[in-house]
Formats: C-alpha cells, sequence, structure tokens
C-alpha cells in the first residue's frame, strides 16, 4: 500500500464490548481496587496506634475531667479495642489509596466517554481524592470539635461520661465518609452535565429546594443543634453553587463553534460560454 493510500484509509474503529466483555473488566478493576485497599491498610496498620490517637483526639480535647483524673475513652470487649484498630488501619488504607481507587472508577466509565474526554480520567480521578480527603478533613477540623462540645455539655450533675471505643469509631466514620461523598458534588455535577443530564437552568430552579434538602441531610447526620447543621449545610450550598457554574462552563464548551477546520473558498458560480462563430 502506498503512503497516498495509508494517509487517506479510514481510522480503525474500536469494536464494541459486549455484556460479558464488561462483566470481566469490572472483575478486574474490582480486583485491583481490593488489592490496593489491602496495602493500604497494611501500611496504615503500622501506625494505628497514631492514628487512633489522632482521630479519638477532639472528644478527648473536650471530656470533662472527674475530679483530679481526666476522663477517657474506655472499651468494655476483651478484643474491641484491637479490632477498633484493625477497622481504623482499613479506612485508613482506604483513603491512603482514594486516588488509585477513583482512577479504576473513572477508567471503567471511560469507554463511554468520546475521544477527546478520555484524556480527563487522571485528573478527574485525581480532583474526586481530592475532594473527597478535603470532606473528610473539614469533618475532623470543623464539625467534630462544635460536635462533641455540644454533647459534652450533658455530662453534669449525676450524668457521667464514658464513651465506649467502637461506638465513638462508628459514629466518627459515618460523618467523616458522608463529608468526603458531599464533598464529590462538583465532580458528579460535571459529568451529569457532559452527558446532558442536568443543565445550569434546571440547577438553578432547583436552588430554593437543595438548601432544605442540605438542612434536612445536616439535622439527619450531625447532632442535634442548630451550629452542627449549618456546618454541614452550609458547605454542601456552597458545593452547589460551584456545580451550577461547572455545569454552565461545560454547556458553554459543548455548544461552542468548531473553529480549527480550514475554511473552503466559495465555488464561483459556471459563466455562460459565448457561441463559437465557426460553428453553423
Amino acid at each position: 500500500m502506498s503512503a497516498e493510500n495509508q494517509e487517506t484509509s479510514p481510522p480503525v474503529q474500536e469494536k464494541p464490548q459486549s455484556l460479558m466483555d464488561h462483566f470481566r473488566e469490572l472483575r478486574g478493576r474490582l480486583i485491583r481496587i481490593f488489592v490496593s485497599i489491602i496495602a493500604g491498610f497494611l501500611i496504615c496498620w503500622g501506625f494505628s496506634e497514631r492514628l487512633a490517637d489522632l482521630l479519638y483526639l477532639p472528644l478527648v480535647r473536650v471530656l470533662p475531667a472527674d475530679g483530679d483524673m481526666p476522663s477517657s475513652i474506655i472499651f468494655t470487649g476483651i478484643a474491641e479495642a484491637f479490632f477498633t484498630h484493625l477497622k481504623l488501619a482499613l479506612v485508613a488504607g482506604i483513603f491512603v489509596v482514594s486516588p488509585y481507587i477513583f482512577y479504576q472508577i473513572w477508567s471503567f466509565i471511560a469507554p463511554g466517554l468520546y475521544t477527546e474526554e478520555k484524556r480527563f480520567v487522571l485528573p478527574v480521578a485525581v480532583c474526586s481524592a481530592i475532594c473527597f480527603i478535603l470532606g473528610a478533613l473539614f469533618c475532623y477540623l470543623v464539625v467534630f470539635p462544635n460536635a462533641f462540645s455540644f454533647f459534652m455539655t450533658y455530662s453534669q450533675g449525676p450524668f457521667k461520661a464514658m464513651p465506649g471505643m467502637e461506638e465513638y469509631f462508628d459514629f466518627t466514620t459515618q460523618l467523616i465518609l458522608a463529608f468526603g461523598l458531599v464533598f464529590e458534588l462538583p465532580v458528579f455535577s460535571f459529568f451529569l452535565a457532559r452527558f446532558g443530564l442536568v443543565t445550569a437552568k434546571s440547577m438553578r430552579a432547583f436552588r430554593r429546594y437543595f438548601v432544605v434538602v442540605a438542612l434536612i441531610i445536616g439535622a439527619v447526620l450531625t447532632p442535634p443543634d442548630v451550629l452542627s447543621q449549618i456546618l454541614m449545610a452550609c458547605p454542601m450550598i456552597l458545593l452547589y453553587e460551584v456545580s451550577i457554574l461547572i455545569a454552565a462552563a461545560v454547556a458553554r464548551k459543548k455548544t461552542a463553534p468548531v473553529t480549527d477546520e480550514p475554511e473552503t473558498a466559495p465555488v464561483p458560480a459556471a459563466q455562460p460560454q459565448p457561441p463559437d462563430p465557426g460553428v453553423s
């Protein structure tokens, strides 16, 4: 085949995957995610005691003292402390390998994207991990101190606070994961807008209802005080406004005219030819 024929040959189309091919790919990516979580767990297990100190620190700081003895977190089961440290290392390992987990998730979705969109898989995976970690940090640094200070106001008179280790772990990890997922709202909005499932106009129309939804979620997932509810609802509302801007930017990009194609000069109309005088 000549070079000219090679240049004009059409591009090779990718073979569409069957349902079984999708299941095999999903199984392979789930196995990679599972192996990465085990690796993250093994890394964090060596620091489980330090991680436990950091996790319990917001509560320990506000625990009321019992006379001359400071209050502390207790455990009643023989193996409760061991298994709590085990679960803590597992959750911490998920955060450590979260960029790889999100990369596997978005890579599985990538075959349904356009060719120019597939190159954004790695940056979107990194952004997803960053938002997930930022949500957890906001919960730990802002929500926990205010929430536990409110709870400990009930430890007075005949009532004494003796929080359990496993109960505290379950409560805090649920909040941390909830905030991590809430902070994923801009990333999900980007792809929903890209697929045409939501628009900036529809999101603006839903804004007033979302404020009510955010307050309800804040009331369910946080302690029953106004401050904690606001601390969760405000970031959700702010992230929703950011999502509206992202959806509007995606819409502008999709409707932008294509300017990279070369312009072709208009073909002049054929002019009538005069009759040949030599023809009788």
